[in-house]
C-alpha cells in the first residue's frame, strides 16, 4: 500500500461566543502544529458574507502563515478567480513566491464562495460565464510566464519578477473543472467535502486528457474531504453531530447564527433532517484513528491519489487539535 501524504484545509471558523480575531489566531496556531506534526500543505479558503467563517482573504492570511513556519507549503484553497482580476492574483502570488520561494500553492476555484450578490460586489464585471473563467485562467498563465501583451504589442508584466512561480491547482467538485486542469497542465484537487457523490471518473478524465506543463510534467491529483478523528467512537460521534448540524444550517441559508456546541449535542434532528444528513454522509469521514486511517487509505486507492487534504470543523479548538494529532500518529507523518 502506497504512502499517503496528508495536508490541511483551514477555514478559520468563528466558534460560538468567539471573535474573528480568535478564529484567525487559531488558524495561525494550527499551521504551526501542522508543520510540527509533518503535514505536507496548509491551505486557507476564501469565503464572504458569512460571520461563521473569518477567512475572506487567503492571500493576506498566507503571509502570516508562511512567516510563522519554515517548511510546510502554504496555499489557497482556493482563490475564487471570478471574484478577482487575473493580473492582481498573479501579482499577489508572485509577491508571496518572492517572500517564500518554493513554498506557495495557488489553488483556484470558480465558485463564488458566497452568494451571487456579494460576488457581483467583489467584481462588478463578473458575468459568471465559463468562457470568462477560462479567459482569466489563460491570462493568469500569460502573467506567470511573462507572455502577456496588449493588442498593440505592449508587454504587461506581473510584478515583482521572480525566478519561480507558485504551484497552481484547479479545484473541482462536479468534474467539469478536471478537463480545465488537464488543458492547462495544472494540478487537480477533487472536492469531495463539497460533493460527496464525486467519482474516480473525474480524476481518470483529468489524467487521460492531461497536457504536460513546466510546473507539472505529469498529472497530479489530490482529494479533499472533511475528517473528524477522536480517541473514542463516542467523541467522534459528538464531533460528527456538530458537523451534520452545520451542514443543515448552510443548506437552510443560515451562515451567521448557530447554537453552541452543548446545545447542538442536545438537538434532536427531524426525519427530514436525518435524510439530508444521510445525503451528505459522503462528504465526511469520522471515527477513531484506526477507522479514519482505513477509510482515508481506501479513498486514496479508489481515486488513485497519494495525497489527501483534510478539513476539520470541530466544536472547539481542543477537539480539532486532537483530531490532527491522531491523524498524524495514524499515518506516521514526519516533518522532513
Amino acid at each position: 500500500m502506497k504512502r499517503i501524504k496528508i495536508s490541511i484545509l483551514d477555514q478559520s471558523v468563528v466558534q460560538k461566543n468567539k471573535t474573528p480575531k480568535e478564529a484567525i489566531a487559531e488558524t495561525v496556531e494550527t499551521v504551526k502544529l501542522a508543520e510540527r506534526l509533518g503535514y505536507t500543505r496548509f491551505w486557507v479558503s476564501e469565503h464572504h458574507n458569512s460571520t461563521f467563517i473569518a477567512g475572506s482573504a487567503p492571500e493576506l492570511l498566507m503571509v502570516k502563515l508562511a512567516d510563522a513556519t519554515e517548511s510546510i507549503r502554504i496555499g489557497s484553497g482556493g482563490i475564487m478567480l471570478p471574484n478577482h482580476s487575473a493580473l492582481k492574483v498573479a501579482e499577489n502570488f508572485r509577491m508571496l513566491e518572492t517572500l517564500f520561494p518554493g513554498r506557495i500553492d495557488l489553488g483556484i476555484g470558480r465558485a463564488p464562495g458566497t452568494d451571487r450578490v456579494t460576488s457581483s460586489l467583489l467584481n462588478p464585471s463578473n458575468d459568471f460565464a465559463e468562457e470568462s473563467y477560462l479567459r482569466q485562467l489563460d491570462h493568469l498563465q500569460n502573467f506567470f510566464s511573462d507572455t502577456a501583451y496588449t493588442r498593440d504589442n505592449r508587454r504587461i508584466l506581473a510584478i515583482p519578477q521572480c525566478d519561480t512561480i507558485p504551484q497552481q491547482w484547479i479545484l473541482s467538485s462536479s468534474g467539469g473543472s478536471s478537463v480545465i486542469a488537464s488543458r492547462f497542465g495544472l494540478g487537480l484537487v477533487v472536492a469531495k467535502f463539497i460533493n460527496g457523490f464525486v467519482t474516480p471518473a473525474v480524476i481518470d478524465t483529468y489524467k487521460e486528457n492531461f497536457k504536460p506543463s513546466e510546473s507539472f510534467p505529469q498529472p497530479h491529483a489530490m482529494m479533499a474531504i472533511f475528517v473528524l478523528c477522536a480517541d473514542t467512537e463516542e467523541k467522534a460521534k459528538e464531533m460528527r453531530k456538530f458537523m451534520d448540524y452545520i451542514f443543515l444550517q448552510f443548506e437552510a441559508g443560515n451562515f451567521h447564527d448557530f447554537a453552541d456546541y452543548e446545545q447542538i449535542q442536545k438537538y434532536v434532528f427531524t426525519s427530514e433532517e436525518l435524510q439530508r444528513i444521510k445525503y451528505n454522509s459522503g462528504r465526511i469521514i469520522s471515527g477513531t484513528k484506526e477507522i479514519v486511517k482505513e477509510q482515508l487509505q481506501m479513498l486514496g486507492e479508489t481515486f488513485h491519489v497519494d495525497e489527501i487534504i483534510i478539513s476539520t470543523m470541530a466544536g472547539n479548538a481542543g477537539d480539532r487539535k486532537r483530531s490532527f494529532e491522531l491523524i498524524a500518529e495514524a499515518f506516521e507523518l514526519q516533518n522532513e
